[in-house]
């Protein structure tokens, strides 16, 4: 079998169309490098409270009216900035470098990303000088969102002063992201992590992993879906008094912290690639609360030579039916296969909405569709059986819309973003491709630690009672 060869806000239920404001498609043209060195400052996407620090943006992880921190400017890239860099973590310094000016952790940026983004970012060529794959799985807990989790945990461990409280990190999860959040909050002194995920709705591997840390790092499994985990991490930060007695955080994709690196791998990457086809990339990318996809959006807007980007997502039809015409409506998330995306009302789509708010976001270079469980088990086969590629059922949505690209005729370049490790989804994976997966190390040793998690009613006051309880 042939092996791929690699190479180096706005309330819910409005139409977010069209948002008053500073055009967002206007910051798209490339800046002079004095506007890299103008203090960075961010407002709320619901415009109730006033910009903030980066410092004061990453503690709090969300605003005081509810709404998510954004850049005030989206600064362009010039050909002298040198992008890409030599690794992840140069091309990061040199990205990130406009958003973090003013900020405390400014200087200490070159050993934030050195620190955290030394992480392995192979592409994989599957379709010579036409497809290829981003493997953002590499990192200790076999997800793209060890990249952010690690730069956020080393953010806010320098921004904490030895005197201050402990700091709580909450989060949900839908499967990956408590995983990468305890990894890199693990045994950091000044931090506790709480962990919120549905009960039975992530995978058999994802729940043992998340239970598997203990130290600092506490699991509720909640009888609902991911949306009421969001909810209950919303409404914790939300509470004045609650937020404060705990030193609440979140490292949810709420946090501008988990955003901002995520803008670095697909400058990397895209500008690493484009380089040697002489053309724009296309981006597909799996989504669920849509995170990971607005750092390439934020990414191309800085310069970077993204052409289209396509966000798939599985059954929960949120996002193209927005961009197929409809008006935005949250609803609950349905369980699927790719359950790490099974979202309903992602948030960050108030950021999305908030960044084009006098664009038409519809006219913006951003197409979404939905593939089913059936397309997703179809795609797993078809990617080992035609490309010796084992791949998440995540991953699998985005080869799937890959699939129907080419199949109108689209001979353009594409990139997928593979987001998960297949060894995290082996009940699924391994009975369709008829092979033993196995774990990465990292993976395979939490697998062999005893797991606890204790079971959370989705309701506000249970959860606050047991938050009091660990501080």
């Amino acid at each position: 079998m042939p092996k791929p060869q690699g190479i180096q806000g706005e309330p819910e239920g409005r139409n977010r169309t069209r948002l008053a404001g500073q055009a967002f498609a206007s910051t798209m043209a490339f800046k002079p490098n004095i506007d890299r060195l103008k203090p960075m400052l961010y407002p709320s996407t619901r415009g109730h409270c006033p910009p903030v620090r980066l410092d004061e943006a990453l503690r709090a992880g969300l605003a005081p009216d509810g709404g998510l921190y954004v850049p005030e400017r989206i600064p362009g890239l010039e050909a002298a900035t040198g992008i890409p860099g030599p690794d992840l973590s140069a091309t990061a310094e040199r990205v990130l470098a406009p958003f973090f000016a003013d900020s405390s952790l400014a200087e200490d940026l070159p050993r934030i990303t050195r620190e955290a983004l030394d992480l392995p970012l192979p592409i994989v060529e599957f379709n010579p000088g036409k497809s290829w794959m981003l493997e953002l799985f590499h990192g200790p807990t076999a997800a793209f969102k060890d990249f952010a989790a690690r730069f956020l945990a080393a953010c806010l461990s320098r921004l904490r002063a030895e005197h201050e409280p402990v700091q709580t990190v909450l989060v949900a999860t839908s499967g990956d992201t408590g995983g990468a959040v305890a990894a890199a909050f693990h045994r950091r002194p000044g931090f506790r992590v709480v962990i919120l995920y549905p009960d039975g709705k992530v995978s058999a591997r994802q729940a043992h992993q998340l239970g598997a840390f203990g130290d600092n790092v506490h699991c509720f499994r909640v009888q609902g879906n991911f949306d009421d985990c969001q909810r209950l991490v919303k409404r914790a930060l939300n509470t004045p008094e609650l937020a404060s007695a705990l030193a609440l955080t979140s490292a949810n994709s709420i946090s501008i912290g988990r955003l901002l690196p995520q803008i670095s791998y697909y400058a990397h990457s895209v500008s690493q690639l484009s380089a040697q086809i002489a053309q724009k990339v296309n981006l597909i990318i799996p989504t669920g609360n849509l995170g990971n996809a607005l750092g390439a959006v934020l990414a191309r807007a800085m310069g970077i030579p993204i052409g289209e980007i396509r966000l798939a997502t599985n059954a929960n039809r949120t996002l193209p039916d927005y961009f197929g015409g409809e008006d935005y409506r949250g609803r609950p998330g349905i369980a699927t296969l790719a359950n790490a995306m099974d979202v309903g009302d992602p948030s960050n789509f108030e950021r999305l909405a908030w960044l084009y708010r006098e664009a038409d976001l519809r006219d913006s270079g951003i197409h979404a569709g939905s593939v089913t469980d059936e397309q997703i088990r179809r795609a797993i086969r078809r990617a080992w059986n035609e490309q010796g590629l084992m791949v998440c059922p995540h991953t699998a949505c985005a080869l799937e819309l890959l699939r129907q690209q080419r199949e109108v005729g689209d001979d353009r370049p594409w990139m997928v973003a593979a987001t998960a490790h297949a060894a995290k989804f082996e009940n699924v994976v391994e009975p369709l491709i008829e092979q033993t997966i196995e774990a990465p190390p990292a993976l395979a040793a939490l697998l062999e630690r005893p797991s606890h998690a204790e079971d959370l009613e989705p309701d506000e006051d249970a959860l606050a009672t047991r938050l009091r309880a660990l501080a």
